[in-house]
């Protein structure tokens, strides 16, 4: 599907995390032709989008992990009172395709199947960091330390697809196109396994933004539920 224009012209300029991506770009598309608002959207890895934002850049929403949207509240760039959490991307569990399914049913079968693999991975990007803080929690950060491969500027599911890990975990939505590994479910749910992302609105043009109040509002609408639910999120 062709990626939305990020050009000149447009109504709202958005500026995403990359892992928003087959979300947004099947959505855009529906509300331009729904309310004949023009969207230009450009995707990057939430780090360097914070980064950019934080340096001037333009936009007029910013969907990025709720983390990073707070942060962009406190120094000022993003209008307070505007963030509005739009999905929760859930974290899911994966191995290679054609291997034993395990048990991941309860916190307990959990916990049992890290110590027991041979060697994990999981990025460094916001599923990463909610991977990190998550064994941290369990008490496993230590132990699991000397057998984790980062997956860097690919999906954990290549990884684990590749050998290179036994098992991995990641955002659902990151690794749906990817061949060779099976996703088994999602994480315990009452462990918190998702990663919230959030619409903020830009401190500069956040006033009398009638298109970026209409586009945060159509992606709670049930055309933009539907996808959010068939890329393996759930609606915030």
């Amino acid at each position: 599907m062709q990626e939305p224009s990020a050009g000149r012209g447009a109504d709202v300029k958005v500026l995403s995390g990359g892992a928003m991506r087959r979300f947004m770009t099947e959505v855009i598309p529906l509300f331009e032709r729904a309310t004949g608002y023009k969207v230009a959207i450009r995707f990057a890895l939430t780090r360097e989008m914070k980064m950019e934002i934080e340096a001037g850049a333009a936009f007029d929403i910013a969907l990025l992990p709720r983390s990073a949207i707070d942060q962009l509240v406190q120094s000022g760039k993003v209008a307070q009172a505007t963030p509005t959490d739009i999905v929760h991307s859930l974290v899911g569990f994966m191995v290679r395709t054609g291997a034993p399914v395990p048990d991941i049913g309860t916190v307990d079968a959990f916990k049992a199947l890290l110590r027991r693999a041979k060697s994990i991975s999981y990025s460094k990007g916001p599923s990463g960091e909610y991977v990190a803080g998550l064994l941290q929690r369990l008490g496993l950060d230590a132990e699991l330390k000397d057998k984790t491969v980062f997956a860097i500027g690919r999906p954990v599911g290549e990884v684990v697809a590749s050998g290179e890990a036994e098992i991995g975990m990641q955002q659902i939505i990151e690794n749906q196109p990817v061949k060779g590994a099976h996703l088994v479910g999602p994480l315990p749910a009452e462990l918190g396994n998702f990663v919230a992302y959030t619409a903020g609105f830009s401190a500069a043009t956040a006033k009398d933004n009638s298109a970026a109040r209409a586009l945060v509002a159509f992606l709670a609408s049930p055309e933009a539920v539907r996808i959010i639910r068939d890329k393996g999120m759930d609606p915030a």
